[in-house]
C-alpha cells in the first residue's frame, strides 16, 4: 500500500462544506446566466442574496426556507446589509447608487416596507455598507471616496445615543480613492481606501490616518473585538499591508506592530472537506505567497479571515499564526457569522462553509452517514486525532465503528489505514481497555467539558462499578445549540423518522450496543440526530444475522457454497463432504497463494493478447481482432467467470441440449446421499443455471437456430468488484481488454456461438443474451462510459441489454446513502443528497440514482435532472423512460429553455449526436402535445386556412431542430416530417431553405394569412414571375372561396376592409404596390387581367403611396444639397 501524505498535528481545524446550497440557489433560479447572485450578506436569522435583476431574497437560516422577496427598480443589486443588532432592519445599495432601506416589520407580522431612500451616491458605484452596532444608522462608501451616513427614525430606536449626524443623511468624509472597506465598532468607523486606512470618531467627528506609508491597490482593514475575559483591554485593528503583511493598530489608530505571513503561507493548502470531491493533501510545500488581502474580517475568537483569486486565508494575528489556508478558486466575496463562512463566487454560486475543529468535523459526517468521507478525513488528520483533544470527541469505539461501516472489498486501502490509526490509539487507550470491557449494559454516562465522566446509572441496575467507558457520551443541549445553529430543521426530521425507534431503545434498557450510540434515559435533545442509531442497530442486526446464519449452515451446504466460491481458482478442488475442520485448514492455504502464481497465466495472456492488438493487420481487421480477443477471453474465464464450471461441464457431454436437461431432471430426484461427489457438484450449478438464468439461456446454440426467443438472466448476480486483488496496471489492461470485448460482441470463447456471436450471425435476442450474460460476469472489469455507449448505440433493439446495465449500476449503488433514503425521504431531500455527493464527471453510478427516481416518482423526477447536465445526457434519458417518450420530450424540452435563448443552438447541436437522433426527436415533438392531423391538413393533404396558428407543446424545441445547420437530405425528411403532421411553420422555413418557394407560396395562399408573405424570413416574393404566381393563386384561392362562401349576404368579396389579413387579390396587389411603387405595380396588374377585381381602396392607396414616394424624393433631395453646400463651404 502506497503511504498517504498526512497532515501535521499543528493543523487541527478544518473547513468543511456539509451542505449545498445549490438547490436553494435553483429554487430561488439564480443559477441562470441571466439571473445570478451578485451580493450576500448573513446575520444570526438571514442569509440575504441580492439579484441581477433587482431582487433581494431574504432565507431563513433555520431550515433554509425563503420567507422574504423584495423587489427593486433601480437596478441590480450591488450591496446588502444586515443590522446584527436588529435584525428587522436591511439596507440595500442598487447598481443606480441609491441605497435603499427597508423594515421587515417581522415582530408585528407587518409587509416589509421602505423606510428610507438614499440618493446621496446616485450615479456612483457604492463600493461597501456598513451598519453601526447600536444605532440604527447605515454608512455607505461609494468608487469616488464619499462616505455617508444614513439615520434612520423609527418607533423602535427608542433613546439612541446622539451623534454628529443631525440629519437622515450626512455626509461624513470624501477620501482619496475608492472605498474598499468600511467597519464599525464602538463609536469608531474604519474606512479602508485604495492607499491608506482612516479611523473616525464618530461621536468626537475626529479623524485620524492610520500609519504614515501609503500603498496602491485593494487592501481591507477589520476591528478585532477583544474577548469577555480581556478585562478593560481595547479592541485592536488590523490593517492589509503589500506583501502577505499586517499592521496592528491600536483602538486609538497608533501602527503597533507589522506582522509577515508570507514566510507561513508556504505550508502547503488544507484540503476543503466537501462531498463534490475526495479530500487530497499533497505534504509538499510551496513557494512563500506574497498576497494582497482585499478584504479582512473578523472570524470567531482570535481569528481573521481573508480570501484572494487563489484561496481561503485563516490567521491568528495575535500569535503571528496561520491556521489554515485552502484553494478555493474564483472568490467575488465573503460573509461570516460566528465560525460560518457563505462564499460567493464569480459565477453567482454560494458556498456554505463552516470552520470546525477536526474531531468535531468528523463526527458530524459519521452522523450524516458520510462513512467514507469521515474515514478520509480521520485518515489525513491522524495526527490531530491522536492528541487528547481530539480522542474526547473520537473515542476508539467510534472510530471502530466506522471501520465497520466500510465496504472492504473495494475500500481496502481506506480500511487499511483507519486500522493504522486505530492502532496508534490502542496504546493510549490501554489504561482504560480492561474497565471498558466490563462496562455493565445498567450504565451508561457523558463527557463533560470539564473533561469530568458524568456516570448515570439505570433503574434496577444491579452494578455500582465505575466506568470511563465513551459508548454513550453525549452534549449537553446548550452545547448542541452553540455548535448547530444552521441544522434544528434537519435534525428535528431525523428525529421524526426515527421516533418509534428510539422508544423502542428506551423500553429496553438492558440492551448493550457494541458502538458509541447515546442510550439516555431522559427524552434525547431534538438537535441530536438519531438517524445515525437507526442505521447503526439496522447495520449490527444484520451483521449478527448474517454471522449466526454463517455458524449454523450445514457442513453440505457449506462444501456446495465454498465450492461454488472456488471455481475461480485454477484447479477445482470438489470435496463436499470434507469434514468442518478440514476446510477451516484448506481456507487459509488457498487464500495464501502468492499473486504471482494464481494470475500468472491470466497475466502472460494479457501482455501477449495486448501486443497482438498492437499488429496492424491485426488492428485493421475486426475479425482478427475478434479472434485473438477469443483466445485471451479463455483465460479470463478461467479466473473470473462465474459460469465457468457450468461451462466446462457442458463442453464434457457429448449429449445433445435436450439430453442434458432429461439428465438434469434424473439427477435432481435423486437423493443427496446417494449422489457421487463430483456428479452432485456439477448438478448443483447446473441446478443453479437453471434456476437463476433459463434453461434457454443454457442451450443457445439450439434456440438460435429454432430461432426461439431469448430472455435477460436477470436472476443472476453481479460480480461488480474483484474476487482478489489486482494491481492497478493489470487491473487497467484487463478492463481495456474486456471493453473491446463486448464493443466487438464477443462475450465467450471457444464455442460454435462465440464465433457467430462475433460475427453478427445470431439473432438479436440471443446476442442480448451473451452481453448480459457477459455483462453479470465481468461487470467489475468494464470501462462503464464505454459500455453504455456501445449499449445506446448497437444494441437499441435489445431493451434487455439496457437494463442489465442499470441492474448492475443499481448493485454498485445498493449502499449509497441516496439507495437508503430513496424508501423514507421525499425527491426534494434525495436531489439535495445527489447535489451533495456530486460532482459527477459523467459517472454511470448516476443512471442508477436516476432510474430509482424514476421509478418512484415518474416524469416529476426528471425536470429536475436537468441540474446534472451533462452527466446525464438526453440519450441517457430516453433509455430511462424509452416506455413513455412523452416524458423524454419534457425533460428535453426543460433542458433546452434552461438556457439562455442564444446559447440554446449550441447545446441541441452538441446533443446530437449521432446526427440521426435528429429526426427521432423531431418526429416525437410534432407527434406529442399537439393539434389533431384532421385539423391541420386537408382530405388533399393541403393545409387548412390559419391552422399555422394552432398551438404545439414543443413548438419551439421543433424549429431549433429544423433552423440547425443540415445537409440537403436531412433537410428533405425533416420537410416530409413537418408536412405529414401539419407543422406549416417549420414546413414553410424548409421550403424557403431548400429553394421549394412556389411550393412555399402555394401553402401560404392555402393558410390564407398575407402576415406570412413579409421580408423577415425571405417569404416576399423577389422577381416579377413570382409576383405573377403569387397573383394567380390569389386569384384561383378566392374564386374557391367565393365558390364556398355561404351566400347569405355577409360574405366578404375579395377581402375587403373586414378581411386585411386574408389572401385575396386586392390584398396582393397592395403588397406589391409597397414594394415595387405604383407606377410600376399598375402595369404588371394589367398585363395579368386582375384590374377589374381591385377597388377605390387600391386605387386611394396608391395615390398616397405616390404621393409619400415624391415627398421622400424631394425630402432626399434637399438633404443632399445641404450636404453638399456645407462641404464647400469648409472648403473654402
Amino acid at each position: 500500500m502506497a503511504s498517504v501524505p498526512v497532515i501535521p498535528d499543528s493543523y487541527n481545524h478544518v473547513l468543511a462544506e456539509l451542505e449545498c446550497l445549490d438547490p436553494l440557489l435553483s429554487a430561488l433560479r439564480l443559477d441562470s446566466s441571466r439571473l445570478k447572485c451578485t451580493c450576500i450578506d448573513v446575520s444570526k436569522r438571514w442569509l440575504a442574496l441580492g439579484s441581477s435583476g433587482g431582487g433581494l431574497n431574504l432565507i431563513q437560516k433555520d431550515g433554509w426556507k425563503q420567507r422574504l422577496f423584495l423587489t427593486h427598480k433601480e437596478g441590480a443589486i450591488s450591496q446588502v446589509a444586515c443590522c446584527l443588532h436588529d435584525e428587522d432592519y436591511v439596507a440595500v445599495a442598487t447598481s443606480q447608487g441609491l441605497v435603499v432601506v427597508w423594515e421587515l416589520n417581522q415582530e408585528r407580522r407587518g409587509k416589509p416596507e421602505r423606510i428610507y431612500v438614499s440618493s446621496e451616491h446616485k450615479g456612483r458605484k457604492v463600493t461597501a455598507l456598513c451598519w453601526d452596532t447600536a444605532a440604527l444608522r447605515v454608512f455607505v462608501g461609494d468608487h469616488v471616496g464619499k462616505v455617508s451616513a444614513i439615520k434612520i427614525n423609527t418607533s423602535k430606536q427608542g433613546k439612541a445615543a446622539a451623534t454628529f449626524v443631525m440629519f437622515p443623511v450626512q455626509i461624513i468624509t470624501t477620501v482619496d480613492s475608492r472605498v474598499v472597506q468600511l467597519d464599525y465598532l464602538d463609536g469608531r468607523l474604519l474606512i479602508s481606501s485604495l492607499t491608506r486606512t482612516y479611523l473616525c470618531d464618530t461621536e468626537r467627528e475626529k479623524f485620524w490616518k492610520i500609519g504614515n506609508k501609503e500603498r496602491d491597490g485593494e487592501f481591507g482593514a477589520c476591528f478585532f473585538p477583544v474577548g469577555k475575559n480581556s478585562g478593560n483591554q481595547q479592541p485592536l485593528i488590523y490593517c492589509a499591508r503589500p506583501g502577505s503583511r499586517m499592521w496592528e493598530v491600536n483602538f486609538d489608530g497608533e501602527v503597533q506592530s507589522t506582522h509577515q505571513f508570507k514566510q507561513l503561507l508556504s505550508s502547503p493548502p488544507l484540503p476543503v472537506v466537501t462531498l463534490r470531491q475526495d479530500p487530497h493533501y499533497t505534504g509538499s510545500s510551496c513557494s512563500p505567497q506574497s498576497l494582497s488581502f482585499s478584504k479582512l474580517l473578523y472570524l470567531t475568537e482570535h481569528c481573521v479571515v481573508t480570501w484572494t483569486e487563489r484561496g481561503i486565508y485563516i490567521f491568528l494575528p495575535q500569535s503571528l499564526q496561520v491556521l489554515l489556508w485552502s484553494e478555493v478558486k474564483d472568490i467575488q466575496d465573503i460573509a461570516v457569522h460566528k465560525s460560518e463562512l457563505f462564499c460567493l463566487h464569480t459565477n453567482g454560486k454560494v458556498v456554505h462553509l463552516s470552520l470546525l475543529l477536526v474531531d468535531r468535523c468528523i463526527e458530524r459526517l459519521m452522523r450524516r452517514g458520510f462513512w467514507t468521507l469521515a474515514a478520509r478525513v480521520s485518515c489525513l488528520f491522524q495526527n490531530s486525532i491522536v492528541s487528547c483533544r481530539a480522542r474526547k470527541n473520537l473515542p476508539l469505539d467510534k472510530l471502530e465503528h466506522l471501520k465497520s461501516q466500510l465496504d472492504a472489498s473495494t475500500q481496502q486501502d481506506l480500511t487499511a489505514q483507519l486500522e493504522e490509526l486505530i492502532a496508534k490509539l490502542e496504546p493510549l487507550d490501554s489504561a482504560c481497555s480492561s474497565r471498558r470491557s466490563s462496562i455493565s449494559s445498567h450504565e451508561s454516562f457523558s463527557v463533560l467539558d470539564s473533561g469530568i465522566y458524568r456516570v448515570i446509572s439505570r433503574r434496577g441496575s444491579q452494578s455500582d462499578e465505575d466506568s470511563c467507558s465513551l459508548h454513550s457520551q453525549t452534549f449537553s443541549e446548550d452545547e448542541r445549540f452553540k455548535e448547530f445553529p444552521a441544522h434544528h430543521e434537519d435534525e428535528q426530521l431525523e428525529l421524526e423518522n426515527v421516533s418509534h425507534a428510539s422508544v423502542v431503545v428506551e423500553a429496553e434498557n438492558e440492551t448493550f450496543l457494541p458502538f458509541s450510540i447515546p442510550l439516555s434515559f431522559r427524552s434525547p435533545s431534538p438537535l441530536v440526530s438519531l438517524q445515525a442509531v437507526k442505521e447503526s442497530v439496522s447495520s449490527f442486526v444484520r451483521k449478527t444475522t448474517e454471522k449466526i446464519g454463517t455458524l449454523h449452515i450445514s457442513p453440505e451446504s457449506r462444501g456446495k457454497h465454498e465450492a461454488k466460491d472456488d471455481e475461480q481458482l485454477p484447479e477445482l478442488t470438489l470435496n463436499p463432504v470434507a469434514s468442518p475442520q478440514e476446510e477451516k485448514e484448506s481456507e487459509p492455504q488457498n487464500s495464501q497463494l502468492p499473486e504471482e502464481d494464481h494470475l500468472r497465466n491470466l497475466k502472460a495472456a494479457t501482455a501477449e493478447t495486448i501486443a497482438k492488438l498492437q499488429d496492424p493487420l491485426v488492428l485493421l481487421e475486426p475479425q482478427c481482432m475478434r479472434r485473438v480477443l477469443q483466445e485471451w477471453l479463455v483465460h479470463l474465464e478461467e479466473k473470473f467467470s462465474q459460469e465457468h464450471s457450468a461451462l466446462s461441464v457442458k463442453k464434457n457431454k457429448t449429449v445433445c441440449a435436450e439430453e442434458q436437461r432429461a439428465v438434469l431432471e434424473e439427477n435432481l430426484q435423486v437423493a443427496p446421499a446417494d449422489r457421487d461427489p463430483v456428479d452432485k457438484e456439477q448438478n448443483d450449478i447446473l441446478e443453479d443455471c437453471i434456476e437463476k438464468e433459463n434453461t434457454a439461456e443454457t442451450c443457445v446454440k439450439s434456440m438460435c437456430e429454432s430461432g426461439t426467443d431469448v430472455t435477460v438472466p436477470l436472476g443472476c448476480g453481479f460480480q461488480v468488484s474483484p474476487p482478489c486483488a489486482l494491481e492497478p496496471d493489470v487491473l487497467k489492461d484487463l478492463v481495456e481488454l474486456t471493453t473491446l470485448c463486448f464493443e466487438l460482441c464477443v462475450f465467450s470463447a471457444g464455442s460454435a456461438e462465440a464465433e457467430e456471436s462475433s460475427e453478427g450471425s445470431l439473432p438479436p435476442a440471443a446476442s442480448g443474451t451473451l452481453a448480459c450474460r457477459f455483462m453479470q460476469s465481468y461487470f467489475f472489469l468494464l470501462d462503464l462510459k464505454r459500455v453504455k455507449q456501445r449499449i445506446i448505440t448497437m444494441c437499441a433493439t435489445s431493451p434487455d441489454v439496457w437494463e442489465t446495465y442499470i441492474a448492475g449500476l443499481k448493485e454498485i449503488t445498493c449502499h449509497s446513502p441516496v439507495a437508503l433514503a430513496m424508501e423514507s425521504e421525499d425527491m426534494l431531500k434525495i436531489l439535495k443528497l445527489l447535489h451533495d455527493l456530486g460532482p459527477w464527471d459523467n459517472s454511470p453510478l448516476l443512471l442508477a440514482h436516476a432510474q430509482r427516481l424514476y421509478e418512484k416518482f415518474g416524469e416529476t423526477a426528471l425536470r429536475p435532472l436537468i441540474k446534472f447536465h451533462p452527466s446525464l445526457l438526453p440519450s441517457d434519458i430516453k433509455q430511462l423512460c424509452r416506455n413513455d417518450p412523452a416524458h423524454f420530450l419534457a425533460y428535453l424540452d426543460s433542458l433546452v429553455k434552461s438556457k439562455p435563448e442564444d446559447k440554446r443552438p449550441f447545446l441541441l447541436r452538441s446533443l446530437l449526436q449521432p446526427e440521426s437522433v435528429r429526426l427521432d426527436w423531431l418526429c416525437l415533438a410534432v407527434s406529442h402535445d399537439a393539434p389533431q392531423r384532421a385539423n391541420t391538413v386537408d382530405e388533399e393533404g393541403n393545409p387548412r386556412p390559419r391552422s399555422h396558428l394552432f398551438t404545439w407543446g414543443y413548438s419551439q424545441l421543433i424549429l431549433l431542430l429544423i433552423k440547425l445547420p443540415a445537409d440537403f437530405v436531412m433537410k428533405e425528411k425533416m420537410a416530409d416530417i413537418c408536412k405529414s403532421h401539419g407543422f406549416w411553420p417549420g414546413y414553410l422555413f424548409l421550403c424557403l431553405e431548400l429553394d421549394r418557394r412556389k411550393e412555399a407560396f402555394t401553402n401560404i395562399v392555402h393558410l390564407d394569412d398575407l402576415s406570412l408573405l413579409n421580408g423577415e424570413d425571405g417569404s416576399i416574393p423577389e422577381t416579377i414571375e413570382e409576383w405573377k404566381f403569387v397573383l394567380h393563386l390569389a386569384q384561383n384561392h378566392s374564386t374557391a372561396s367565393h365558390q364556398h362562401s355561404p351566400q347569405n349576404g355577409i360574405a366578404v368579396s375579395n377581402g375587403g376592409l373586414s378581411c386585411p389579413d386574408c389572401i385575396t387579390v386586392e390584398n396582393v396587389a397592395l403588397l406589391l404596390a409597397k414594394a415595387i411603387g405604383p407606377n410600376r405595380a399598375l402595369p404588371l396588374l394589367q398585363e395579368c387581367g386582375l384590374t377589374l377585381e381591385l377597388s377605390e381602396r387600391f386605387t386611394g392607396v396608391c395615390e398616397i403611396l405616390r404621393i409619400a414616394e415624391k415627398r421622400q424624393r424631394a425630402l432626399i433631395q434637399s438633404m443632399l444639397e445641404r450636404c453638399d453646400r456645407f462641404l464647400w463651404s469648409q472648403q473654402a
